[in-house]
């Protein structure tokens, strides 16, 4: 069964950082994508970074230089360290997975860059 379960989120000052955790069990080793995207309030859900297939990385514009996603099989983990944040960064933030034409999501973690 798969679970993606997201943590770290929380309020931080501009120019400051946070990383983000996606317990993924189930399916990260198996997902042909494998990612995080994100939602600010009255905005649609955007794609910040993911994996593809082959193991290839692809990052939003706004968030190239100053964000980075990795992954920790052995611990079904994915990650996001988020540096320079600014106010533009505040979102909730979705772990997500793709495997057999089927999207799983978690339920989001809020991430607030305010002073």
């Amino acid at each position: 069964q798969v679970q993606l379960v997201e943590s770290g989120g929380g309020l931080v000052q501009p120019g400051g950082s946070l990383r983000l955790s996606c317990a993924a069990s189930g399916i990260i080793r198996s997902a042909s994508a494998m990612g995080w995207y994100r939602q600010a309030p009255g905005k649609e859900r955007e794609l910040v970074a993911t994996f593809r297939a082959g193991g290839s990385i692809v990052y939003t514009d706004s968030v190239k230089g100053r964000f980075t996603i990795s992954r920790d099989n052995a611990k079904n983990t994915l990650y996001l360290q988020m540096n320079s944040l600014s106010s533009e960064d505040t979102a909730v933030y979705y772990c997500h997975a793709f495997r057999g034409g089927i999207n799983y999501w978690g339920e989001g973690t809020l991430v607030t860059v305010s002073t």
